[in-house]
């Protein structure tokens, strides 16, 4: 393929090639020439311009495919447009004489088709150069028109519209010709060609004025024809055309036009009458209508009407939403009047009505819905209820003087029925999108929107009443704080008109409807409200009896009342069901004798009622099955299933029943049986066993009926389909944006679309498809429908016998029937048989015997060659089935076989295309099963299939069947890759475009293809390469086709493709291909689009957003004008499509786009994204609510900017777009919490103002987070104080956000002030609007917690200005005291109880920060009295605190409460009947179960605040506050209160302490033990501080210590959480408490001992018991012992920490040479704080307890030392390290070493434990060990000064241990030698010379020695200037500690070391400093010595004249420099003391 890279073609190489290969290469160079054409230069293309030609026009004659001669054309007309132009007549002339050719051969068609569409792109291309050749071609060409077949007049068509778009206005003498010629193709039989006809047509109608005025009507009526027998391509495109020419009538001002002619300017009524007219009467015209509607016999097709329907919406989006609003009045009465009396034609049959009505709604839905924005959208709710308040005006007039003329009467209702139907129906959709901002609407008391909906309840039609239950219903979801009210409303309407038959229905349809919205709000409905209408139910079904007027309609409406209330759940149930049951059971007879009495005794209208019960009462326990599982119990079952016999009787009489009474019954009846079926459906078959066989030949008998007269597939075959096969079909199975008005067409002219009025029930039901209206089909479909579903499963638990007895029957009932009965018959026994197979399949059963088989197979069979397409598709489902049930080898090879030769030897399409099918569906469910030689002949008989040109249908199924068999083969299928290639890249390039279906299949096997080759495609292997580049070639081919889905299936393989071989797709090709379909109408391909850019930008965000701005910028029109990339770029484009699209699943493909998007690019495109979220929420601030932001805080900057945002935004669009609607608000806020996370993990400076400026400075593009705060707070501002509920939620999220993250960034400019300060009127204003009383509570709630995240912050730090936002707090605290019962009654009692525990939980947050304050300023002062000069901050420390401390005693008791109710709660169940039976202080016991997780969330942080304030009782006097707080706030029912003082008259202080300190403990417990997965991180910090809170004083403690099990429960839970949670936060908080826990056992031990002493004070003190554990046994058990559960718990730390401890790790016990390592700070932290717990152990125990435990705390601790003592820079000990030293000394000096039944053991243990450290220095077989000597020598030392002498003064240590010191001091290493005289001096100075005295002896000459070596090299560094300070420290401690007689030799060695130091006066002047220092240092130890021992200084003084004199000098020179006025002469000479301590003095 690279020798076709070339300008040339390269004919060499093409002559060489095979015809398949020829085609690909002539293509591949073709679009290769394309591009180079475009960057090729003027010159250079000239040069060459001669051959080019020639080649491209010989190209011409060689017949070219479709695909092959686009291009072509498209080249010539490049080259021309760059080369010179002098040639092209000639060329134009050469395409004209291939037209003109007389060769009407099939061969010789593609040249002259060829040459059609080389006219048509030179002329689009070069236009107006062209001259008047034009007029000669059009016409030949029109000539050519008249012989052409259908290919040639689409690609004519296709040829005029360019040439007529290159030409623009100079081709008006054309126009006319143009006209007629499109005229009659635009009614022709071949549907592409309508479609290129009207594209011709939408082209010309831009020039040719005739079209919209003059000659619009015959245009409009064309177009009506146009649509008659269209397809679903052809409405498209003709009402696109008739609406853009009906639009360009109206608003059209042709200023030349009135010179030439007198246009007639058209008015909205003319077009609104014509588009009516094609609604009404369809394409019959004016005049001949007349006759067909005397007769009343024409009714319109409902294509046409669909394709009008379309229209009317193309009409109106033309003119656009601005249009719209000014209209709307005028257009809605036009939509409503085409339902209405005055034209018969629309509503004549309830089946036209319904059609005629979905039409209308789908006008109203597409336009109102899709154009308006949200203020527009409510206007014209507005203008919706004005019209109802109409209708029901007349209406209440004709029904009032009703007496007069009834029949009139009865026309008017009729006549309003529908217009009102469809008003109710828009108005409820347009409330339900609007959301909570509809608020506004319905609070507008002069639009009575609730009234007017109200009133119409009452309607005589019923489908009017149950349009507006929906209409409430939507309502209700909308606004979910209206639902209780209308609720409340209706039942009271309802008790009260209970004598009306209209209102009896209506309201009860209106409450099932209202209940039906329950699960649509999450807040709920008060539990109450069930009891009354259930009481309600009964009393209707009770009183059916006394009023025959009413009977039915009671009854209906009782059980509709009991079966919508079943959706509420279990909940609401349970405590009714008993009462259910009751009536479930009493409205069957008891026994069949019963039933027989019944059928002997009743008549005509009693049975109406009762079928009506039963079917209600059905339909009731079908409701509860389906929504209450968890109630549904063996007992509960038992209680179900009597009267089941008894309805399975009813249903085997009916037909007899219905012989005897007629037609009354039928409706009735047929609705029992569909209630029946859905109920047995819905149960498992085991519960009506007994009657199966019943039940089945029922079916059968329903299946095979006789009265059913049309077969309507749709709506049951495409359940039985794959979904996959579906696409073959027809693409009105296919989802589109029409959908809602094409499922019609679909369903054929005799069969109703759905409609509420066929199925009352459905009025509460979830509707399946998003939003809209439920659907019901009529009961005789529905009833069907069911009888398939549960043929299925009865069949296949029937006995065998039986199954092949109905089988044989069906097969029978088909062959007795003929002609249209037979297929209806056939389709109903098809479909059933299906189902059957699938049960079986899906639940792995069996077909049983052999002759099971044949029925099975004769009845597919025969439909696999059934005319009907939909049937052959389930067939060939069910066949694979069959095979897949059957499981045997044999079987599915016979099956495969029977295909095989059918396919050879039939050469019918129907019978082919069956069986091709059922070829692929059988390698769909058996996978590779099949021999290759199987997949061989499949795919052999597949290829020439797919060949077959003659029947499309057969190439489009037989190439889907081969996209399975690639599917489902895999790797088996490589061998056929290529064949299979090139077959399908030969057909793309020579199917017909016309011949869409089988392109569409193409492009499914492509993609198979593709996934199957997948990775392989990496390759660079030849064969994978040419592979690789068929593939591209294919999909090129695909998206160059004018088909969508074809399109669609080429972005999908591009995707694919993509995701295995990235390197080898072009990614700026493909992301233009998607931006140009972005805004497609077609709703398949926006999917494609969409799912591929989704995948696109998890691997390249930033390179698709380049290449979508490029492409903007660089194209002119190809761009659609929705998406305005060039301005807003991709993502802006994005968002706007997301506010526009209404399908689910595009709307998250969006989403998920722009999150990908978000993620890896926000942070390095800040300013924009920032701006396009702050440009969507603008939205919600039509100034109106930021008014009330106080405007004194906000720059004056800030606000123009504001202001000037907006207005650009509405003047700089060419359309005004509507606001994005508050979904996408809602997205937006989102998306900017998402950006601040980003930036979390990106650059510091994000969150760092000073740094952030400083960046920005130096290079502008900088940008960070930081500096776009005001925005941030702005968006989260607009956000907050929407109408939108949703969106208030976001913009408090976003608030919380902020806050959280930007409380602590300092602000540069103001010290001591942070940048959020100057925002806290933006927070107040947002906050405050969340507090009335009218908000929802869980905005609310949301508002709580940002408030208490606000004042917690410590942003604010003046307590005036906190005590705004405080005071909101205080506010919700009053309301919520009243308690559960005075919070609001509009939602569930579980919504107060959020309410309540949101504040609760917000003042907790609020006093743990406050306290947590106070301590940190207590700690640093300690006096309270210096606080003010401390400052501001240090007043808002307790300020805060002073601020919860007014409200403590009401928080206290209600905290305390609630945390009563989460202990309640979370009893295990089998305690449940000892709860309260009221529930608790915040629950109710009926809603207990949606109130758990609300204190679930807060439980944690109330929990931490109730220990907290216990804590600052101190558990010891009577709480102060709460006598004077009862006193202030009498209002306080909460239960704890009343529960404290019931059982006793008064409980005393312990009592209370002893209950609310197990309570705190009980919790922490219950839920530290049991950790749930979703446990956050912050409950077990919050439940770890408060217990730690607890421990802090001594009353608790005291309870802990004295209670042994309570701790060792305790460290057992924390011992686990430690386990389970590996967050080093919260273990280190674990260990934290089990320090807590030693403390209080240790305390409670030496309080027993203490006690002990004060009783037996004069006793021996050989009777003291032990006390403490292990007794006097020394035994610990564990479990029972509170030491070894620490024990345990620390080794736990210890080992995860430092593996090595563990000896079954290492090996031995022994030590193991490994490396010493540093931990991180995390680890270290814990590991301190562990060994803090060990060596705090022995003083647990008794003496003999803790000479068992000793050895192991002596191993870990030195373990620790040995593992963690790592050299650091500068002789620093490591944490660890200290804290093990730290943790030995507490060890050695515990009282228990000296205690004498212990001392002997301890002496040895300690010896051994010297030993082992003393052990760690030398090296083990040879390794080295890095260790710390510092370490291991101040260990050492520790166990020195530390135990008693007897452990280390034995010879054997006390020798090894001075050795180290030795040793260490000749180390090299400085501070190594600094830290050795550290550590020997305190050695030297202990007092007991046992131990000195052996150190000093050994030591003291090497440290004279090493001093003396300094002295002669003089030091050079500091260090060597320390190392000298503290040896000399070490003399002189030396000379102190001495006897007398030896003192002088000691003092007489020091003198002249530092006499040798001393510098006179001359050299200090010169000296380095450090000489200077060493100088200084000498000469003041020498003033300090010569005084203490003067004796001996003289004598030394005396005996060294030299030193005298160096002595003097240099005091002389120091004196001077220090200019001291003292005579020096004397002095010196007599030394006395006096002068010595003048001089002291003056140094210091």
């Amino acid at each position: 393929m690279e020798l076709a890279h070339s300008l040339l073609l390269n004919e060499e190489a093409y002559n060489q090639l095979g015809e398949v290969q020829k085609a690909e290469f002539i293509f591949d160079w073709l679009r290769y020439l394309e591009k180079l054409l475009l960057a090729t230069s003027r010159s250079d293309v000239r040069e060459k311009q001669k051959t080019l030609v020639e080649q491209l026009l010989s190209l011409l004659n060689s017949s070219p495919g479709p695909p092959t001669r686009k291009l072509l054309a498209k080249n010539l007309a490049i080259l021309y447009s760059i080369g010179d132009t002098f040639s092209v007549y000639e060329t134009i002339d050469k395409c004209n004489d291939l037209i003109r050719s007389k060769d009407d051969s099939p061969s010789y068609l593609p040249t002259k088709l060829a040459a059609v569409v080389c006219l048509g792109s030179l002329y689009k291309k070069l236009g107006r150069i062209l001259g008047n050749t034009f007029t000669d071609t059009v016409g030949n060409i029109l000539k050519a028109m008249k012989s052409a077949e259908s290919q040639g007049r689409y690609e004519i068509m296709l040829s005029l519209q360019n040439i007529l778009s290159g030409l623009g206005a100079a081709a008006t003498p054309c126009h006319r010709d143009v006209y007629k010629a499109a005229r009659s193709c635009l009614t022709d039989r071949s549907m592409a060609v309508r479609c290129a006809a009207a594209k011709c047509l939408l082209e010309l109608q831009n020039e040719a004025i005739f079209m919209w005025s003059t000659d619009l009507d015959s245009v409009a009526t064309l177009c009506f024809k146009s649509f008659e027998g269209s397809n679903y391509d052809v409405r498209i495109s003709v009402s696109k055309l008739l609406g853009t020419v009906l639009a360009k009538a109206i608003i059209s001002k042709h200023p030349g036009a009135a010179s030439r002619q007198s246009v007639r300017r058209v008015s909205l009524e003319e077009v609104l009458e014509l588009l009516g007219t094609g609604f009404l009467r369809g394409s019959s015209g004016f005049l001949r209508a007349s006759g067909d509607m005397l007769k009343g016999t024409s009714s319109v097709s409902r294509d046409v009407r669909v394709g009008v329907t379309q229209a009317y919406v193309v009409f109106v989006s033309t003119l656009g939403g601005a249009w719209l609003e000014k209209n709307f009045a005028a257009f809605l009465s036009h939509t409503l009047s085409l339902v209405s009396q005055s034209h018969p034609k629309a509503t004549q049959t309830q089946i036209d009505a319904v059609c005629s009505r979905r039409c209308v709604s789908f006008i109203l839905r597409a336009t109102v819905g899709g154009l308006l924005g949200e203020k527009a959208q409510i206007a014209a709710a507005k203008d919706i209820c004005q019209a109802i308040w109409k209708l029901k005006k007349v209406m209440d007039a004709v029904m009032s003087d009703g007496n007069l003329e009834t029949r009139l009467g009865s026309a008017d209702v009729a006549a309003s029925q529908h217009m009102l139907v469809c008003a109710l129906q828009e108005l409820g959709n347009l409330i339900h999108s609007l959301g909570t901002t509809a608020a506004p609407l319905l609070q507008d008391s002069s639009a009575g929107v609730l009234d007017n909906i109200i009133s119409v309840t009452l309607h005589p039609s019923i489908s009017v009443r149950l349009a507006a239950a929906w209409c409430l219903h939507c309502i209700a979801v909308a606004l979910p704080s209206y639902l209780t009210p209308l609720l409340d409303r209706c039942l009271e309407r309802l008790t009260v008109l209970k004598s009306s038959p209209e209102a009896v229905t209506g309201f009860s349809f209106a409450v099932a409807a209202l209940l039906g919205a329950v699960k649509h709000c999450p807040l709920g409905i008060p539990h109450g409200k069930g009891k009354i209408i259930m009481t309600l139910a009964e009393d209707l079904l009770c009183s059916a009896a006394q009023n025959s007027r009413l009977s039915n309609q009671r009854t209906q409406a009782g059980w509709l009342l009991i079966a919508a209330l079943m959706t509420l759940g279990p909940a609401f149930v349970s405590h009714h069901l008993a009462r259910v049951l009751l009536l479930w059971k009493c409205v069957f007879p008891v026994s069949p004798k019963d039933l027989e009495t019944e059928k002997s005794r009743g008549d005509s209208f009693t049975w109406q009622v009762t079928l009506e019960g039963r079917a209600g009462a059905l339909c009731a326990i079908k409701s509860f099955v389906s929504h209450c599982g968890d109630l549904l119990t063996e007992e509960v079952i038992q209680h179900l299933l009597p009267p089941l016999p008894c309805a399975v009787d009813l249903l085997t009489l009916l037909s007899s029943i219905l012989k005897t009474y007629g037609s009354p019954l039928k409706t009735s009846s047929v609705v029992y049986r569909q209630r029946l079926y859905e109920l047995l459906i819905l149960l498992p078959p085991e519960t009506y066993e007994g009657y199966l066989c019943a039940v089945l030949r029922e079916l059968a008998a329903d299946l095979t009926a006789p009265d059913i007269q049309v077969a309507a597939s749709a709506f049951l075959l495409p359940r039985l389909c794959h979904q996959d096969d579906l696409l073959i079909l027809s693409p009105l199975l296919q989802d589109t944006d029409h959908r809602f008005i094409e499922e019609q067409l679909l369903l054929g002219n005799g069969i109703a679309c759905g409609s509420l009025e066929y199925d009352p029930y459905s009025v509460y039901k979830k509707d399946v498809e998003g939003d809209s209206v439920p659907k019901p089909l009529p009961p005789t479909l529905s009833v069907i429908s069911s009888a398939v579903k549960l043929f299925g499963v009865v069949c296949a638990h029937v006995g065998e016998a039986q199954r092949l007895l109905i089988l044989e029957q069906l097969l029978d009932s088909i062959k007795h029937t003929k002609g249209a009965r037979q297929q209806v018959v056939q389709l109903h026994v098809v479909s059933s048989v299906s189902s059957f197979l699938k049960y079986v399949a899906g639940s792995k059963g069996h077909l049983g015997p052999e002759e099971m088989r044949r029925p099975v197979l004769a009845l597919v069979m025969g439909a696999l060659e059934s005319p009907s397409p939909l049937l052959r598709c389930a067939a060939a489902e069910a066949w694979a089935r069959l095979a897949q049930v059957v499981d045997d080898g044999a079987f599915t090879a016979a099956l495969a076989q029977v295909s095989f030769d059918k396919l050879k030897s039939a050469r019918d399409a129907v019978t082919r295309t069956g069986h091709s099918l059922a070829l692929g569906s059988l390698h769909r469910y058996l996978g590779g099963i099949s021999s290759s030689q199987h997949l061989n002949s499949c795919v052999g008989i597949l290829y020439t299939l797919s060949q077959d040109s003659t029947s499309p249908d057969v190439q489009t199924w037989a190439l889907h069947s081969l996209s399975l068999i690639i599917d489902s083969a895999g790797p088996l299928y490589y061998t056929h890759a290529e064949p299979t290639l090139s077959l399908i890249i030969m057909l793309l390039l020579n199917v017909p475009p016309t011949h869409a279906e089988v392109h569409q299949s193409l492009g499914r096997c492509l993609n198979a293809l593709i996934t199957t080759l997948g990775p392989e495609l990496q390759g660079n292997s030849t064969s994978v390469s040419t592979l690789r580049t068929s593939c591209l070639l294919g999909c090129a081919v695909m998206q160059d086709n004018p088909d969508c889905l074809v399109q669609a299936q080429a972005i999908s393989c591009l995707q694919q493709l993509h995701m295995f071989a990235p390197r080898h797709v072009n990614l700026s090709s493909l992301v233009s291909c998607l931006c140009v379909n972005l805004c497609s109408p077609y709703l398949l391909l926006r999917r494609a689009v969409l799912a591929c850019l989704r995948q696109l930008v998890q691997r390249e965000a930033a390179e698709v957003s380049e290449h979508a701005v490029m492409l903007a910028k660089d194209s002119r029109e190809e761009l659609t004008p929705d998406a305005n990339i060039r301005e807003v770029g991709l993502e802006g484009a994005l968002l706007t499509l997301l506010d526009k699209e209404t399908d689910g699943r595009l709307c998250h493909d969006i989403k998920e786009t722009l999150n990908h998007m978000l993620t890896s690019m926000a942070v390095d495109k800040l300013s924009f994204w920032l701006k396009l979220c702050k440009d969507v929420l603008a939205a919600s601030a039509d100034f109106t609510t930021v008014t009330c932001v106080d405007t004194m805080q906000e720059e004056e900057g800030d606000k123009v900017d504001d202001a000037s945002v907006l207005t650009i935004r509405n003047d700089g669009r060419p359309h005004p777009s509507t606001n994005p609607r508050w979904a996408t608000r809602v997205f937006a806020a989102e998306c900017v919490c998402r950006i601040i996370n980003q930036c979390e993990n990106a650059h510091s400076a994000h969150f760092d103002i000073a740094l952030a400026q400083e960046m920005k400075k130096r290079d502008s593009r900088n940008d960070f987070l930081v500096l776009h705060l005001a925005d941030l707070i702005r968006m989260a501002f607009m956000a907050a104080t929407d109408h939108s509920d949703q969106l208030r939620l976001s913009g408090l999220e976003t608030l919380l956000v902020v806050i959280r993250r930007f409380a602590t960034i300092p602000e540069p400019e103001f010290p001591g002030h942070v940048i959020l300060e100057q925002y806290q009127a933006n927070v107040g204003a947002a906050l405050r609007p969340a507090f009335t009383s009218e908000t929802p509570p869980d905005v609310t709630a949301k508002a709580c917690q940002v408030c208490s995240a606000w004042i917690s912050s410590g942003v604010v730090s003046d307590l005036n200005d906190l005590r705004r936002v405080h005071q909101l707090l205080v506010a919700s605290l009053t309301k919520i005291q009243v308690g559960k019962e005075a919070l609001s009654h509009l939602y569930n009692e579980s919504a107060s109880t959020m309410e309540i525990l949101a504040v609760l939980k917000a003042w907790a947050e609020v006093y743990i920060i406050a306290v947590e304050r106070h301590k940190n300023h207590k700690q640093p002062l300690k006096t309270t009295c210096s606080e003010e000069s401390v400052g501001n901050r240090s007043i808002s420390s307790d300020g805060l605190l002073d601020l919860v401390h007014a409200d403590l005693g009401t928080l206290s008791r209600l905290w305390l409460a609630a945390l009563q109710d989460f202990a309640l709660l979370t009893l295990p169940s089998e305690f449940a009947s000892q709860l309260p039976v009221e529930g608790g202080a915040f629950y109710t016991a009926e809603t207990s179960e949606n109130a758990k997780s609300h204190y679930y969330n807060s439980w944690a942080f109330i929990l931490h605040a109730t220990a907290l304030w216990l804590t600052s009782t101190g558990f010891v006097a009577a709480d102060p506050d709460e006598g004077a707080s009862n006193l202030s706030r009498p209002v306080t029912p909460t239960s704890m209160c009343q529960g404290s003082s019931s059982g006793a008259p008064v409980k005393s202080p312990e009592d209370v302490y002893t209950e609310r300190f197990h309570l705190i403990l009980g919790i922490s417990v219950e839920f530290l033990c049991s950790l749930r997965s979703d446990a956050t991180m912050e409950s077990i910090t919050a439940c770890l501080h408060a217990l730690q809170a607890l421990l802090d004083v001594p009353w608790p403690r005291s309870k802990i210590g004295s209670d042994q099990d309570l701790g060792i429960e305790l460290l057992n839970v924390l011992h686990r959480v430690i386990l389970t949670r590996e967050s080093p936060s919260i273990q280190l908080a674990s260990l934290e408490v089990v320090r807590q826990i030693i403390c209080a056992a240790q305390e409670h031990v030496k309080e027993k001992r203490r006690s002990a002493e004060v009783d037996d004070g004069a006793a021996e003190k050989e009777t003291l018991p032990e006390f403490g554990e292990g007794k006097d046994t020394g035994g610990l058990v564990p479990g029972k012992s509170l030491v070894f559960a620490t024990l345990e718990l620390c080794v736990c730390i210890l080992v995860r920490q430092l593996p090595e401890l563990n000896p079954k790790l290492t090996g031995s016990p022994g030590v193991k040479a490994t490396k010493p390592q540093m931990l991180s700070e995390d680890g270290s932290r814990l590991v301190s704080a562990a060994l803090v717990t060990l060596s705090e152990l022995p003083a647990v125990c008794s003496p003999e307890g803790s000479i068992s435990i000793l050895p192991t705390i002596l191993y870990l601790t030195i373990g620790v030392l040995r593992e963690t003592a790592v050299k650091l820079p500068g002789g620093q000990l490591s944490s660890t390290v200290a804290a093990s030293l730290q943790a030995l000394k507490g060890i050695l000096s515990s009282p228990m070493a000296r205690a004498e039944k212990s001392h002997t053991a301890w002496t040895d243990l300690l010896r051994s434990a010297l030993t082992t450290v003393l052990d760690c220095w030398d090296p083990v077989a040879g390794t080295h060990q890095e260790l710390d000597e510092v370490s291991l020598l101040t260990a050492i030392t520790v166990f020195t000064l530390s135990t008693s002498p007897e452990v280390t003064t034995i010879p054997c240590l006390q020798k090894r241990c001075i050795e180290k010191f030795k040793a260490t001091l000749e180390i090299k290493d400085p501070m190594v030698q600094i830290k050795t005289y550290q550590l020997l001096l305190s050695i030297f100075q202990y007092p007991n010379p046992a131990v000195s005295y052996p150190y000093i002896y050994s030591l003291v000459s090497s440290i004279v020695e090493k001093l003396q070596e300094i002295d002669k090299r003089k030091p050079e560094d500091t260090t060597e200037l320390q190392i000298f300070q503290e040896g000399i420290k070490v003399l002189e401690a030396l000379v102190a500690i001495a006897e007398e007689q030896h003192r002088s030799q000691l003092v007489a060695c020091l003198l002249p070391i530092l006499i040798s130091f001393l510098l006179d006066e001359n050299a200090l002047g010169s000296a380095t400093s450090i000489m200077r220092n060493l100088h200084d240092f000498a000469l003041q130890n020498l003033m300090q010595i010569g005084p203490q021992y003067s004796s001996v200084f003289k004598s030394v003084m005396a005996s060294s004249p030299a030193l005298k004199a160096r002595l003097e000098a240099a005091i002389k020179g120091n004196q001077e420099s220090v200019k001291l006025k003292i005579p020096t002469s004397k002095h010196t000479k007599n030394s006395g003391k006096n002068s010595s301590i003048q001089l002291k003095t003056n140094f210091l």
